[in-house]
């Protein structure tokens, strides 16, 4: 996880030039915002960020949600976006836009501060492994739920929202899986630690609705890609026991992309390797993502 520039507050400065202040607001209390986005090549050689727009917009609706007011418009973020992939020479990689509170003043409340902004690239392979990514993994339902709609803000990508996530991945591995899903409050699926939540039963896809998780980019890109592809998708509450019981589980994430679920809670699914339909839409979602469909190309923003 190296590049040769971050872009900070205006400019590209070296990697090792990048460095806040211990009093960073954001440090001792979380409110930052931040988004994934992958850049792909494409197979006729050029790179393209994928879906750079929505990723864009969901990155300034969750300044909005904690009431940061980025002081760039999103064209201009997503200018830099485009930019950083060029200035550390990448043909395919990892895009980490960050707003957060800098320092100047300590405590819950504070009146005046200055927002600032990061755009960082680096090169990263596959989330939850190539391995994963092949034969699919293990995942374990966490002890830890998922914040309640009316406790933390789940619409935004929160920086303070990920200790939730990192104490229930790090359960997850403790115990011997790869990944955790989480519930919500009620007691149903909500998603993973870092990604949406998929079953296949009988041929119909279900995904969990859009109450306490994160609107997922990928996870939209996949609904439509499935349906496109002919499959029926359900957006609806599902309990872990009909996860046991699906024929087909697989996560959806800008990171983890389409990473198939072999096993969870120590019950195989299916045929305990990944399902034909997952297949069949994680190789579409590759297609895609590298510019071989032109019906999709408005996904794409070529650099």
């Amino acid at each position: 996880m190296r590049a040769d520039k971050i872009w900070l507050d205006g400019k590209f400065i070296d990697w090792d030039d990048a460095n806040v202040h211990v009093c960073t607001h954001t440090l001792h209390y979380g409110v930052g915002v931040f988004e994934g986005i992958r850049c792909y090549r494409c197979h006729d050689g050029k790179s393209a960020i994928f879906m750079l727009n929505e990723h864009i917009d969901r990155f300034f609706d969750s300044a909005h949600i904690v009431q940061l007011d980025i002081p760039y418009t999103k064209e201009e973020v997503k200018q830099i976006c485009k930019e950083i992939v060029k200035v550390n020479k990448f043909n395919e990689c990892y895009i980490r836009p960050i707003a957060f509170m800098g320092d100047g003043q300590l405590g819950l409340y504070v009146k005046e501060f200055k927002v600032r902004l990061a755009i960082i690239s680096w090169v990263w392979g596959a989330y939850l492994g190539d391995e994963g990514l092949a034969n699919g993994i293990r995942a374990k339902v966490s002890s830890f739920l998922r914040h309640h709609v009316d406790s933390c803000m789940t619409k935004g990508k929160i920086c303070g929202h990920y200790v939730n996530s990192i104490l229930a991945k790090r359960e997850a591995i403790a115990a011997g899986y790869d990944e955790a899903i989480m519930l919500d409050t009620d007691g149903y699926i909500s998603e993973a630690s870092g990604e949406n939540v998929f079953m296949i039963r009988k041929d119909v896809i279900k995904t969990t609705p859009l109450t306490s998780i994160l609107p997922g980019i990928t996870r939209a890109a996949v609904i439509k890609l499935a349906k496109d592809m002919g499959y029926e998708v359900k957006e609806e509450r599902f309990t872990r026991d009909e996860l046991y019981i699906a024929d087909e589980v697989f996560f959806t994430g800008t990171a983890a992309e389409v990473t198939p679920v072999r096993e969870v809670d120590g019950r195989s699914i299916g045929q305990g390797k990944p399902g034909p339909i997952t297949l069949k839409i994680q190789k579409k979602f590759f297609e895609v993502a590298r510019g071989m469909h032109e019906e999709y190309r408005d996904w794409l923003t070529y650099i």
